[in-house]
């Protein structure tokens, strides 16, 4: 199928998907299986609880619970948590309804970012399905401030996000990073950006029982000045363009594609779901449109038309 600006009816997967790792807090044996859903069905996460009950939370900005160091969302005593890498690679590739069973309460952290997740999803296809799709157009400007960390929404034909860091530490520094999003500019350009932290902080989480899966197989890790994974950085701004990826991930939880530029300063996981619940708190903000048609009920490769 030659690609398209606009996908004009809702996706699926076209068949189940497993993925299998640790977990990167508690260090525990996760899986996930991705399965095919319903139209508007949506992404949703599926979890038992303690006694054994299926527990299904909405992949949205209102189910979320924790920011602190990954995304988490959580309904009924129950919560799964660092959504954001499959999330991304989810909206990047146009996959509108899925459920995600897991096991346990993290999602596996893989290779650290969303390049596996993409893989297996683009090896699968999506399946299109016989009902229209939609978008959040962004009207207005919505900002949302924290100290000198900034994020908005603001009206674009498109889906831009625009991304800047400041890091006091030189082996980071200042950067930015412009991302006009599709399947192809986020497979060439985000999807292999893995997450990153400095080891005099990984210490103390570790002491404090987090970040126990985290590894140099996951991670870049930065100490005594330099960079300690041995094959070094991927892109020299590889740590913005992975705060990129986390913030497509996070946006993702609008629960539909958004038309606009998300602009952050400084920003991370408690600043992109902040500007979503500014943004769906003014319903003078944003209209929610449909999407111009394509043909219904084939498969397609998955990311082969994206907005």
């Amino acid at each position: 199928m030659r690609a398209r600006k606009f996908k004009g009816f809702q996706t699926t997967l076209a068949r189940p998907i497993v993925f299998d790792g640790v977990g990167v807090h508690a260090g525990k044996p996760a899986r996930l299986v991705l399965s095919p859903a319903d139209a508007d069905r949506g992404i949703v996460f599926v979890r038992q609880d303690d006694g054994g009950r299926e527990v299904e939370i909405a992949a949205r900005y209102d189910m979320v619970v924790a920011t602190d160091l990954c995304t988490v969302l959580g309904k009924d005593g129950v919560s799964v948590a660092t959504v954001e890498h499959l999330m991304a690679a989810l909206r990047a590739l146009d996959v509108d309804n899925v459920l995600i069973e897991v096991d346990g309460p993290e999602t596996p952290i893989l290779d650290g970012c969303s390049a596996s997740f993409v893989d297996a999803i683009t090896e699968a296809g999506l399946t299109v399905l016989a009902a229209p799709r939609r978008a959040v157009r962004i009207l207005k400007t919505v900002r949302v401030e924290q100290g000198d960390a900034v994020a908005e929404l603001s009206p674009f034909e498109g889906a831009r996000y625009d991304v800047t860091i400041d890091f006091a530490d030189a082996l980071i520094g200042r950067q930015s990073y412009v991302l006009d999003l599709d399947a192809a500019s986020f497979r060439a350009e985000i999807a292999r950006a893995r997450t990153f932290g400095f080891m005099r902080d990984v210490e103390k989480l570790w002491k404090m029982g987090f970040a126990l899966g985290s590894s140099l197989e996951n991670s870049v890790a930065l100490g005594d000045g330099r960079i300690l994974n041995p094959e070094g950085l991927r892109w020299a701004d590889e740590f913005v363009r992975h705060k990129t990826l986390d913030a497509v991930g996070d946006l993702a939880l609008a629960g539909l594609p958004f038309i606009g530029c998300y602009r952050s300063f400084k920003g991370g996981h408690r600043m992109n779901v902040a500007v979503l619940k500014a943004l769906f708190a003014d319903p003078t903000a944003y209209e929610i449109v449909p999407l111009a048609p394509i043909r219904a009920g084939e498969t397609i490769a998955a990311g082969a038309a994206a907005i």
